[in-house]
């Protein structure tokens, strides 16, 4: 049992260094965002895709371009713009000529196959090019004319947006939203953040990023993020804090009752787990909290809480919504 233990700890051990090597190679470009930096490599880590909001100049591109380098990945960019089309990310079947003059078709392959993919200011383009990518990030292939193309392993879509006051912007459809693991709200750097961007961007040169992880190792770690132990108790809180979400379940805070149209559905809850999952790991155990799960009630819910008319004329947020339904359910000790 003991040796089984310390198998347990040097493979936790194992993955905290790998994601430590990642972590550091990162910050060679990104300043602070240590919140962000931690959700996007648990979306990697965890094989869902994060969707990143914030005003343009943040460094949301450039963070998932980091990431790409610190991986020996292939890595593709979609800037997303209202005359984007579907084929122009999925690809298309084009007319070819053979050797002995006859003509056949052939897939062109589009820029979504990639093991790491920048949609970048997806909400730019339609909802009919949005929708384009409903497949991909669900299925792990795409269908062009009736056949089927897999898609590379891993595969991770990072998105950005803007927020939807801005000109330009259209809403994400809600099927949409609910692919996405997480979403990341990327805020304003503080003043020494802001000091040391100044620094590293105005003078001298751009520090070198060097992969130090490759799809086989990748894999490897997201196959010991599922096989963390989750506790039934655990798992239940994860299921009170869901349902809290639902204005028709009991447990339901006034807020949620009030403000909310539709609650989250259930890959809500997976996503809250296999978050908690990875924050576990990261924290050096090999289980699940309470606690874990509530750190990560916001960037796994917060897009798929639907608001009421009277929740969207009040301006009311869905992390209100959540902060209520944390303070609603006390955390149990396990």
């Amino acid at each position: 049992m003991a040796s089984k233990e310390q198998g347990v700890e040097a493979t936790v051990a194992e993955f905290r260094n790998d994601i430590e090597k990642l972590r550091k190679e990162i910050a060679r470009v990104i300043v602070g965002q240590r919140p962000i930096v931690d959700g996007v490599i648990t979306c990697l880590l965890a094989q869902g895709h994060a969707l990143l909001e914030g005003v343009p100049g943040l460094g949301k591109t450039m963070l998932v371009r980091t990431l790409a380098q610190a991986l020996t990945l292939e890595f593709s960019r979609i800037q997303f713009t209202p005359d984007l089309m579907p084929a122009d990310v999925l690809g298309t079947n084009v007319i070819g000529q053979d050797g002995g003059g006859g003509r056949s078709f052939s897939f062109q392959k589009g820029p979504i196959f990639a093991s790491i993919v920048l949609a970048d200011e997806i909400n730019r383009a339609t909802p009919k090019t949005q929708s384009a990518l409903l497949e991909a990030m669900q299925e792990g292939h795409v269908t062009v004319a009736k056949t089927s193309y897999p898609l590379p392993r891993p595969f991770v879509v990072l998105a950005t947006q803007n927020p939807l006051e801005m000109e330009g912007t259209y809403p994400l459809p809600e099927a949409q939203l609910d692919r996405f693991l997480l979403k990341l709200q990327v805020t304003y750097p503080s003043g020494e953040e802001l000091n040391e961007i100044l620094d590293r961007t105005t003078q001298g040169t751009t520090p070198r990023v060097e992969p130090v992880l490759d799809g086989p190792r990748l894999l490897e770690l997201g196959q010991l993020v599922r096989e963390v132990p989750v506790a039934s108790k655990v798992r239940d809180h994860a299921v009170k804090l869901l349902q809290a979400t639902h204005p028709d379940q009991p447990g339901a805070p006034r807020a949620t009752r009030q403000y909310v149209r539709y609650g989250s559905s259930p890959r809500g809850a997976q996503a809250i787990l296999l978050a908690a999952k990875v924050r576990a790991l990261l924290a050096g155990r090999f289980h699940v909290s309470c606690g874990d799960l509530r750190e990560c009630l916001k960037p796994a819910l917060r897009h798929r809480i639907l608001l009421n008319f009277e929740g969207e004329a009040e301006g009311i947020s869905a992390d209100r919504i959540l902060d209520e339904i944390l303070a609603a359910i006390p955390e149990e000790a396990v």
